[in-house]
């Protein structure tokens, strides 16, 4: 008979955003003359820039044609657009990234998820909670944890990122092998200080640790003194790999594109202490089970590069950042604490009960929908996550529900 891989019974309920889909539906099924105003998820409402539908345009009519047709695409992406990125993203920051160490995919979420198979399947997991519930239901299918226990898995290491400490967390006092960080982090919108980033940077070096940085709202960063890359530390190309995304930058949420960064130093080892390319492996996953993000995507990604595609995308950025300070200001006005909605397009807050308790409340008395922290971890209990995505308007007009609700 046909057996099923047993570690997905570990994994706890259902996933926390189809978790909220459900509630949500259920209101609005109930309530179907109420507006609901969507500020949960992080998905963008605003149309692509001009100078990626432009290029979107130019890149179909070349499909259309025999003589411009294109079939296959390269796994790792064309080479015009892995140039661009390393160009755009990283040389111009005076961040050493080469072109061919650039993995072109259609999501920062299927990358984070899928990077931990080229692993052993034994290795110490260090994780940050409270955290995007992917890293961890990721390990959990592959089978480097127990069972869950009061909402936390044997096996894992859990990195506390509380008010106590500003939300980043501290350095593990135990060796792990696999690390996982995020700045702007989802889902608190903290930020890193370089010297702090070092610090790990260092810690992965003496203990021969891989790190996993997500910068997939690294474009929210307005502050010059905070790092928009890993790889503007000294020394991080021998120690971590490097998740981004045009989702919440140029509004690909629906068009899928993001990439992966691999440095050629990065290495992890065999059982007998031997270095191998994490580069290698990685693509050699990636050409195995991936077959390319379409071309008309990756053209309209390229253009998001050109100078007038950096100008839109920058006019989307602060429009979003725009909504984050309204949040915080409003929140703040009802006497809530809260981080983040400065350099990042989150809020969180400190909701003084229980996170679905504070869910069921907006949402019920203010048609409002938010995330509620204990969906990211136990350290998230009594918080909530307003995200700043959606219209002004919609913006307004929740503050303006949730004052006259709470």
């Amino acid at each position: 008979m046909i057996k099923i891989n047993e570690n997905f019974n570990k994994l706890q309920a259902s996933y926390l955003f189809s978790d909220i889909a459900k509630r949500v539906a259920a209101h609005q099924q109930a309530h179907p003359e109420q507006d609901v105003i969507k500020l949960g998820i992080g998905d963008v409402t605003r149309a692509l820039p001009d100078a990626c539908i432009q290029a979107f345009h130019a890149a179909v009519d070349e499909l259309a044609s025999d003589g411009s047709f294109r079939g296959y695409g390269p796994e790792q992406g064309y080479d015009f657009l892995r140039e661009a990125i390393a160009k755009g993203d990283f040389q111009s920051r005076g961040c050493n990234v080469e072109a061919d160490e650039v993995f072109v995919s259609d999501g920062a979420k299927c990358d984070t998820g899928n990077f931990q198979e080229i692993f052993s399947s034994d290795i110490t997991i260090a994780i940050p909670d409270p955290v995007y519930p992917v890293y961890v239901d990721t390990n959990v299918m592959a089978g480097r944890t127990g069972e869950a226990v009061d909402g936390r898995y044997s096996g894992l290491v859990y990195l506390e990122a509380t008010k106590e400490n500003d939300f980043i967390p501290e350095i593990p006092s135990e060796p792990v092998d696999l690390i996982y960080l995020c700045f702007p982090n989802n889902p608190t919108g903290a930020t890193i200080t370089k010297q702090q980033l070092k610090k790990w940077v260092d810690f992965a070096k003496e203990t021969k640790a891989l790190i996993l940085y997500d910068a997939a709202y690294e474009a929210f960063v307005q502050d010059e003194n905070i790092p928009r890359s890993i790889y503007e530390v000294e020394g991080a190309r021998e120690v971590a790999v490097e998740f981004r995304s045009l989702s919440k930058t140029a509004g690909f949420t629906g068009t899928r594109c993001a990439y992966t960064v691999v440095p050629k130093e990065c290495m992890a080892y065999t059982e007998a202490g031997e270095a191998v390319s994490v580069h290698s492996l990685w693509n050699r996953r990636h050409t195995t089970k991936f077959n390319s993000v379409s071309y008309p995507v990756q053209r309209a990604a390229e253009a998001a590069y050109s100078p007038e595609g950096r100008a839109q995308i920058q006019e989307l950025v602060s429009y979003y950042l725009n909504n984050a300070a309204y949040i915080r200001k409003h929140i703040t006005a009802l006497g809530f604490d809260c981080i983040g909605g400065d350099n990042s397009p989150y809020i969180w807050i400190d909701g003084k009960m229980d996170s679905w308790e504070f869910f069921d409340l907006l949402l019920n008395k203010a048609g409002v929908v938010c995330t509620p922290g204990a969906g990211f971890g136990k350290c998230g209990e009594g918080y909530i996550r307003i995200s700043a995505f959606n219209s002004f308007e919609n913006v307004k007009e929740a503050m303006d529900r949730i004052s006259n609700s709470i």
